[in-house]
């Protein structure tokens, strides 16, 4: 009994516990084939310990922008703030002429495809785990999405297809077979913005440079951020940029920082 009331306890607290980010957003129908403008951008996850200080950062539409630096240095709090998980404390973040805040969060969610290192797959079927049970997308959608990204031959060698079972958290799986399931679900979902936050480094060498040519397909026409510290991921970006201690130290494509 006591153990249940120490359980209950912990559920209330969560349940009980202030929504922080603030939904204010009303807009449904802008744009994401825009460029990305992040202007004196600051935040703090506690009080002013600034994680990113004074960010301002240009991103055409269609472009690979790639963040490398050391652990803590800010790289996906930056990304974070994209999806509106984190609100910033000063500055603003625009998609074209329309600030990050007033657009519906709902909205500004379902344009960004997030996909990351520790791939969470349920114990379900493939194509439950691809579709997240969305009933808009069909099994059709899937198989195109598939063939797109690589994926297909290697789905259709297991036992009943797309049908299969994958296990609790996708354990019948190697680690490059989740990733790709990973690239399916987002490709699927057809996003404006990709975020890449260190999807291949779980990867030996051979099944890295067969999941690349699936990133180059996934990334295609895509407004993408990459987080990595593997060269071969971010090398061909149009744009990578050096995060230390929360600033932008250098920025530029590979060659030109090489020879810097």
């Amino acid at each position: 009994l006591q153990r249940g009331t120490v359980r209950a306890e912990r559920v209330f607290e969560i349940l009980d516990r202030e929504d922080q980010i603030q939904n204010d957003g009303k807009i449904v129908n802008c744009s994401f084939d825009n460029n990305i403008k992040i202007n004196d951008l600051f935040f703090a996850y506690s009080k002013e310990d600034w994680v990113l200080k004074n960010i301002n950062l240009e991103i055409e539409k269609g472009q690979t922008t790639a963040f490398v630096g050391a652990t803590g240095a800010g790289k996906s709090s930056i990304v974070n703030l994209l999806g509106r998980f984190y609100e910033f404390q000063k500055g603003e973040i625009l998609v074209g002429d329309i600030n990050l805040n007033d657009i519906e969060l709902a909205y500004l969610r379902r344009n960004i495809a997030i996909v990351l290192q520790d791939v969470f797959l349920f114990s379900d079927t493939v194509l439950n785990n691809i579709t997240l049970n969305d009933k808009s997308i069909t099994r059709e959608d899937v198989i195109a999405a598939s063939k797109a990204v690589g994926a297909h031959d290697f789905i259709m060698k297991l036992p009943n297809g797309y049908d299969y079972e994958v296990g609790e958290r996708g354990g019948v799986l190697s680690s490059g077979q989740r990733q790709l399931i990973s690239f399916i679900r987002a490709y699927v979902y057809n996003p404006s913005i990709l975020i890449l936050d260190e999807a291949t480094s779980n990867l030996d060498t051979e099944s890295e440079s067969f999941i690349q040519k699936s990133l180059n397909i996934l990334m295609e026409n895509r407004t993408t951020f990459v987080i990595a510290h593997r060269l071969s991921t971010i090398q061909q970006a149009d744009q990578i940029l050096v995060i230390e201690d929360g600033k932008i130290e250098e920025r530029g494509k590979h060659d030109e920082l090489i020879a810097a």
